[in-house]
C-alpha cells in the first residue's frame, strides 16, 4: 500500500481528529495514553490543513483570471 493510498481522506481525518479530541477532554487517561492520542491528534490536524490548503489552491486556479488574457482596470477578462 502507498503512502497516499494509507492517508485519510479530509472527512476521515476531521471525524477521527473529534473523537481525539472527545477523549482528551473526558480525562481518565494516563500520560502516556494522552501523549499517544495528542501524536495521532497532531498528525490528524496536519493532514486535515493539507486537505484544506490544496483545495484552496483549485479554488484559486479556477476562479483567477487567465494568466496573459487581456482585462479591465477591475481585472475582469474582455
Amino acid at each position: 500500500m502507498t503512502a497516499d493510498a494509507a492517508r485519510p481522506g479530509y472527512e476521515q481525518a476531521r471525524d477521527r481528529l473529534a473523537d481525539l479530541v472527545k477523549r482528551l477532554e473526558a480525562g481518565g487517561l494516563s500520560l502516556e495514553q494522552s501523549l499517544e492520542l495528542w501524536e495521532e491528534g497532531e498528525r490528524l490536524a496536519n493532514i486535515c490543513e493539507e486537505w484544506l490548503e490544496g483545495a484552496r489552491a483549485r479554488l484559486a486556479a479556477v476562479t483567477e483570471p487567465t494568466a496573459g488574457r487581456a482585462s479591465d482596470d477591475d481585472g475582469r477578462p474582455f
